[in-house]
């Protein structure tokens, strides 16, 4: 697209801004994929409408004031790069210019510190915790407050666990694989801190030492998302400073935090800290992609009983990060697992990661899923890879079938690894860990942020549903562009509170 930018102006983030501009040819394949567009079908209101609005405010041609509210009602999903022909980067354009347009703003004094609470007690645990128990207290008096307050309360556990420190270093059973280091998170260490213990589990049985970096804080995502880009940088910098150097890769659980990390060299681009941010993000994998590329190592136990999963991308896991197949092989390896889609998978979450903070009358107009969609065909377990979308789907309005399991994919790996499956309950399930019968690759050296071996496992035909067998001799990355990715949006439904 022919632009009038210059780059020099917009500051350290204007080259990527521009070549995100620059690259869109207006072909409209991110429409069908965008669920703004979906759901209100307004042109504005999808990725190619937003990128002509940003760059008409760029150019001085359009009013911030006429561009915010359609740019507001972005999740920052990135489904729109996984269908974009051309490769724009969307993200290198949305989250800057939010940065860019955030000090023009005039907010009222009651969104202002709305906002200011949640960037102030979401990203810290210490406050986040009793502010999460407060919440639950008051959940019965949601219909009675005000309805900017609602959908924190409508999100909002019923009850918090007890609270879990994590060791800081984590020794591998057998003989030592690797050694990487776990971002713990922010949120998932309050509203579900099994995950990380399954996390840990996990990567220890299969000869992977584990540290976790006591002075770590939020991975930036939240603040850098609804641009507020010094706090973003602040996260970032403390997260430099805080993960050691001699590891083999930096490991997230929670897919929202792993596609923050990854846009390290953007929020400090043009800072001194750029370079290390640089070979900082070149080192973050996701659990499922690491495991994947390490190889599990044991054989499994035999399972009695088959279990059906139904397994839902999350968006930032899918498409912020690319990753597909791994998260889908790790759980086909469970002994008796049978992978299945997920019924209406285009509307499975990304109802419940935007429409809860629309207006009523917008919120009507798109469908509901079916009753017991989220768990698919008769699934017996429904698993995802972020906390947000886990979230949603323990939501009862969003997954209403009674008994399944809502878990994270690679706890649900590391229980089905090791054989091990309670009682279903209508609670999501976390516990230890797994092993296969690949064989593992040499061990990388340390001492080094090292690339990773990539090693793609067979996925196991006879544990693969027809409809997922049929998709599998496709690449990944054509396979995200086909049917496979629409899966749509867990959504960022924080973001939307503070937009």
């Amino acid at each position: 697209m022919k632009h009038s930018l210059d780059p020099q102006s917009l500051g350290p983030a204007g080259a990527p801004m521009a070549a995100a501009v620059q690259a869109c040819v207006h072909c409209g394949f991110c429409l069908p994929d965008c669920p703004t567009y979906r759901e209100l079908g307004q042109e504005m209101d999808s990725p190619r409408g937003r990128i002509l609005l940003m760059k008409g405010v760029l150019e001085g041609d359009v009013p911030m004031g006429d561009a915010l509210p359609h740019l507001d009602r972005c999740l920052g999903c990135l489904a729109c790069e996984t269908a974009c022909p051309s490769g724009v980067h969307y993200r290198d354009l949305i989250s800057p210019f939010r940065a860019k347009a955030e000090p023009a703003r005039k907010r009222p004094l009651a969104e202002r510190l709305r906002r200011l609470m949640l960037l102030m007690t979401l990203p810290y645990p210490r406050r986040f915790r009793p502010a999460a128990h407060a919440a639950a207290f008051f959940k019965p008096l949601a219909p009675k407050l005000p309805a900017s307050l609602r959908p924190m309360l409508s999100l909002s556990p019923k009850a918090v666990p007890p609270s879990e420190r994590l060791p800081v270093v984590s020794s591998p059973q057998g003989e030592r694989r690797a050694r990487v280091a776990l971002l713990a998170g922010c949120a998932q260490q309050v509203l579900a801190p099994e995950i990380n213990r399954a996390t840990i589990a996990l990567l220890t049985r299969q000869g992977v030492e584990v540290v976790v970096p006591p002075d770590q804080g939020c991975c930036g995502a939240l603040a850098w998302h609804v641009g507020d880009a010094r706090r973003a940088a602040k996260h970032a910098r403390q997260n430099l400073r805080a993960f050691p150097e001699n590891i083999d890769a930096i490991i997230t659980n929670a897919a929202g935090c792993g596609s923050g990390l990854h846009e390290y060299p953007l929020i400090l681009a043009g800072e001194p800290e750029e370079p290390a941010a640089r070979a900082f993000a070149a080192t973050v994998l996701d659990v499922c992609a690491f495991l994947d590329q390490l190889g599990l190592r044991d054989p499994l136990p035999a399972r009695k009983k088959p279990l059906r999963i139904a397994y839902q991308d999350a968006c930032h896991l899918r498409h912020a990060q690319g990753v597909h197949a791994a998260p889908r092989r790790l759980l086909a390896a469970i002994p008796g697992a049978e992978l299945i889609d997920p019924a209406r998978r285009q509307h499975l979450l990304r109802l419940g990661g935007h429409l809860q903070h629309r207006p009523a009358r917008t919120r009507r107009r798109a469908p509901m899923p079916k009753r017991g969609s989220s768990t698919g065909s008769g699934a017996d377990v429904a698993a995802t890879g972020n906390i947000g979308c886990l979230t949603q789907l323990h939501l009862p309005q969003r997954n209403p079938r009674r008994a399944a399991y809502r878990a994270h994919g690679a706890a649900l790996g590391g229980i089905g690894l090791a054989g091990r499956f309670p009682p279903l309950t209508d609670r999501a399930i976390y516990s230890s860990s797994p092993s296969s019968s690949s064989s593992p690759p040499a061990c990388p050296p340390s001492g080094s942020r090292s690339a990773w071996i990539r090693q793609k496992p067979s996925m196991p035909s006879s544990t693969v549903s027809p409809a997922l067998r049929k998709r599998g001799g496709r690449n990944e990355k054509s396979d995200a562009r086909g049917r496979a990715g629409r899966d749509d949006v867990a959504g960022s439904s924080v973001m939307n509170w503070l937009m």
